[in-house]
């Protein structure tokens, strides 16, 4: 028995097993007792999340991949499945640290890195496989092309490093794309607290009009007048760090 690759859900099945070790030995196991996989399909992480210690939730919409699992593996029970991943509240878990790991459907990659970042204060650690360009774009630097809106926002939760690449062939169907790997772990960056909302207001507005400078395209946001001079008024939100970012929208804060 195997599962069909659908369409619909944006399954690509990882057919490498060297490949599969590498993902999961990117873990490093720090700070979790517990692990949830996303999108296991036929269980070419699973087998090797369930050689560890760790407590093992998978988290699958697919009903012939969670017949599959069952009957292929004989640690896996009902209770192992939490359903969709993006609906989930880490009940499953009790609200624990909770490290989330998987070879994530392209059609909804950027939804799991941002419901990773609204839980944040429970997943101190993610590795999981994406389209290249989105993992490029989660990892990027500032001045570059690909830093923007996604890169801010992981980077102000979490440090990103970018593993290894995964070629098209060793998927079943194999993807019009390459895809990276990166592990994400927890660092939320000092000034942050209490200002995130503003924080992530600056951050889109400045990304949503990149070639505009942000006297421009803030004033969507109604800039304080004290602000209106500050020296990164004169620069594009590709010019400006985490960092800035992150004390741009205290000092904007405190004018209110």
């Amino acid at each position: 028995m195997s599962v069909r690759a659908k369409k619909h859900l944006g399954q690509h099945f990882l057919t490498d097993e060297n490949i599969a070790k590498d993902i999961v030995n990117g873990l490093t196991g720090s700070g979790y007792e517990t692990i949830v996989e996303v999108g296991p399909g036929m269980g070419v992480l699973t087998k090797y999340l369930l050689e560890t210690d760790r407590k093992i939730f998978l988290a699958e919409i697919d009903e012939e991949s969670i017949t599959y699992l069952k009957k292929n593996y004989g640690t896996v029970e009902d209770q192992t499945f939490i359903g969709d991943f993006l609906k989930t509240d880490f009940e499953f878990s009790g609200q624990q640290q909770t490290a989330v790991i998987g070879n994530f459907p392209y059609n909804i990659s950027s939804q799991i890195l941002f419901k990773i970042i609204d839980h944040h204060m429970i997943i101190p650690e993610m590795v999981g496989m994406f389209q290249k360009e989105v993992a490029e774009r989660t990892a990027a630097v500032p001045r570059t092309k690909s830093y923007g809106i996604l890169s801010v926002l992981v980077q102000a939760y979490y440090d990103v490093e970018y593993l290894f690449t995964v070629h098209e062939n060793v998927f079943n169907p194999p993807p019009k794309v390459k895809s990276g790997v990166i592990r994400l772990t927890r660092n939320l960056k000092p000034g942050l607290e209490g200002n995130e909302h503003l924080f992530k207001q600056i951050v889109k507005a400045g990304f949503n009009q990149r070639r505009k400078k942000l006297s421009n395209s803030l004033k969507i946001l109604e800039i304080p007048e004290v602000l209106q001079d500050h020296e990164f008024m004169d620069k594009r939100a590709e010019e400006l760090s985490i960092e800035d970012f992150i004390s741009f929208a205290s000092l904007w804060k405190s004018q209110k």
